[in-house]
């Protein structure tokens, strides 16, 4: 049976996409997950949806619990993770409210727990491939999908994860710009990674919702413009989301 993980990101947690919700508390060996998982189905498939940082965003990015949350949605039988994300573009060409779907990342984080692999039992050193990150076939789907109706997306994206809660330094983003991220966030890592150790097909739908500090002619990112235009924009994922679910196989 399929079921698709959803992970929400800002502005992304509306329970009213789900038919039947119901919540599901999971007890992992990590912990607590962000929020209890909320479950029901999209046009028949059912899901797992799951806010990263918690129903009333209380949870600071670089806090999340993102191995009790990935090892949560393989419990109860997840077998494709989208998450969604707000990013910021480090690209003239991703402009604010553009979707980007991203096929590598550049992970710039230094306090996470990044592995479920704390020790290797006797025998077995699991280093796990990590050259091609995000699921091809997933991927190739959501932007088929978004084509079709009519959803312009840029079909691929390095996207670097940092810290938070701050945002970069204007040196700090002309130095992700020469390493060639396209994109900054402060979630999909090591989201992203923990996905592809425990085996389910991971993709993410990023908004592009400011320019971070790297351009000097205007005013440097800020989280009031951060929500604006996420708000503003929102509807075209929940429409990609609704349309590209179904699909999955």
């Amino acid at each position: 049976m399929i079921r698709v993980g959803i992970i929400g990101g800002s502005g992304l947690e509306n329970p009213d996409i789900l038919k039947s919700p119901e919540s599901r508390h999971v007890e992992t060996p990590y912990g607590s997950t962000s929020s209890p998982l909320l479950c029901g189905s999209i046009n028949g498939t059912e899901i797992a949806l799951l806010s990263r940082h918690g129903r009333h965003h209380t949870i600071t990015p670089s806090k999340v619990n993102n191995r009790a949350n990935i090892y949560a949605l393989k419990d109860i039988g997840c077998t494709h993770i989208i998450s969604t994300t707000a990013c910021g573009s480090l690209r003239e060409e991703i402009g604010r409210g553009d979707l980007v779907i991203a096929d590598q990342f550049i992970d710039f984080t230094r306090h996470r727990d990044i592995t479920f692999f704390d020790e290797f039992k006797a025998g077995t050193m699991n280093h796990t491939p990590m050259a091609d990150p995000f699921d091809r076939k997933l991927r190739e789907l959501i932007i088929l999908t978004a084509g079709k109706i009519g959803i312009p997306v840029h079909e691929t994206g390095t996207i670097v994860t940092i810290e938070g809660p701050r945002f970069s330094t204007r040196a700090e983003s002309k130095m992700f710009r020469i390493w060639g991220a396209d994109i900054i966030n402060m979630s999909v890592a090591p989201e992203v990674v923990l996905a592809n150790e425990i085996g389910i097909p991971y993709a993410t739908i990023a908004m592009s919702t400011d320019y971070d500090c790297w351009k000097t002619d205007e005013e440097p990112v800020t989280w009031e413009a951060v929500i604006e235009v996420f708000n503003s924009n929102v509807s075209k994922v929940l429409r990609l989301l609704l349309d590209v679910i179904p699909l999955i196989r």
